[in-house]
C-alpha cells in the first residue's frame, strides 16, 4: 500500500512566504524584498571593493603614488577621512534616490582604496587566507542568525556590549599609535576586534530581519558592509602578525 504524501500547510499550498520570526505582523514578502535589496547592495559594494583594491595592489604606480609622494600621502589621509564626511549628507539624503546610492558609491570607493593600500603591503597568501575565512564566517553567522530568528531568538541585547567593545578598541588603537606594541599584542588586538565584528554581523543581520524600515536599506547596507570589511582587515592583521 502506498503511503500518502505529507499534507502541505495552507501557507505552502498558497505559496505565501513563512514569517521570518515568531509574532511577525508585517508581510513576509515585503520583508524578504527588503532583505534581498540590502544583500544585493552589499554584494555590489564588496565586488567594487575587490575591483578597486585589485587595481591598487596589482598596479605598482598607484601604490607608489600614495606612499612615496606628498600629494599621494595627502590624498591617502583625505580618503581615510572622506567616508566619515560622506556619512553626514548620507544621513540627510538616505531616502532620496539616486542621491543616496551615489553617496554610498563614493563611500565604498574611499573605503576600497584604504583596503587596497593595506593589502598592497601584505603577501598574497595572507590576503587569500583572510578573504576565505571572512567569507566562511559571514555566511555561517548570517545563516545562524536567520535560523535563530526563526526560532524566536533575539540579539538586540548585544548592542550596548558591542558599542562598549568598539570604544575600547578605539582607545587601544590610539595607545598603539604612541606606544607601539609587539606582534603578540597585535594578534590579541586583532582577535578581539574580529570577535566584536562577528558580534556586529549577528546584531546587524538581526536588525535587517526585524527592525530596519523599508526606507533604511542604505543604512543597513553601510552597517553590514563595514562589519564585513572590518572583520577582513582584523583577520588580515592577525595573519600578517603571525607570519
Amino acid at each position: 500500500m502506498w503511503n500518502r504524501p505529507p499534507r502541505k500547510s495552507p501557507d505552502e499550498e498558497s505559496g505565501v512566504a513563512q514569517p521570518l520570526y515568531p509574532a511577525m505582523v508585517e508581510s513576509p514578502e515585503l520583508r524578504w524584498g527588503l532583505i534581498r535589496k540590502i544583500y544585493s547592495i552589499v554584494t555590489v559594494q564588496i565586488l567594487l571593493t575587490i575591483a578597486v583594491a585589485s587595481v591598487v595592489v596589482f598596479v605598482p604606480p598607484v601604490t607608489t603614488f600614495f606612499v612615496a609622494t606628498t600629494p599621494g600621502l595627502v590624498l591617502y589621509i583625505f580618503l581615510i577621512i572622506f567616508p566619515f564626511i560622506v556619512l553626514c549628507p548620507l544621513y540627510y539624503y538616505y531616502q532620496k534616490h539616486p542621491v543616496n546610492l551615489l553617496l554610498l558609491g563614493l563611500f565604498t570607493v574611499a573605503i576600497s582604496f584604504a583596503v587596497g593600500l593595506t593589502c598592497a603591503f601584505t603577501s598574497g597568501k595572507v590576503i587569500l587566507e583572510a578573504a576565505i575565512l571572512t567569507a566562511v564566517v559571514v555566511v555561517s553567522l548570517t545563516s545562524y542568525t536567520f535560523w535563530a530568528a526563526k526560532r524566536g531568538h533575539d540579539f538586540s541585547f548585544l548592542g550596548p556590549f558591542l558599542f562598549a567593545g568598539i570604544m575600547a578598541l578605539i582607545v587601544f588603537g590610539f595607545i598603539q599609535l604612541f606606544f607601539p606594541l609587539g606582534k603578540i599584542t597585535t594578534m590579541i588586538y586583532g582577535g578581539i576586534a574580529a570577535l566584536i565584528f562577528c558580534g556586529y554581523i549577528i546584531y546587524d543581520t538581526d536588525n535587517i530581519i526585524k527592525r530596519y524600515s523599508y526606507d533604511e536599506y542604505v543604512w543597513a547596507s553601510v552597517a553590514l558592509y563595514l562589519d564585513i570589511i572590518n572583520l577582513f582587515l582584523n583577520l588580515l592583521t592577525i595573519f600578517r602578525a603571525a607570519e
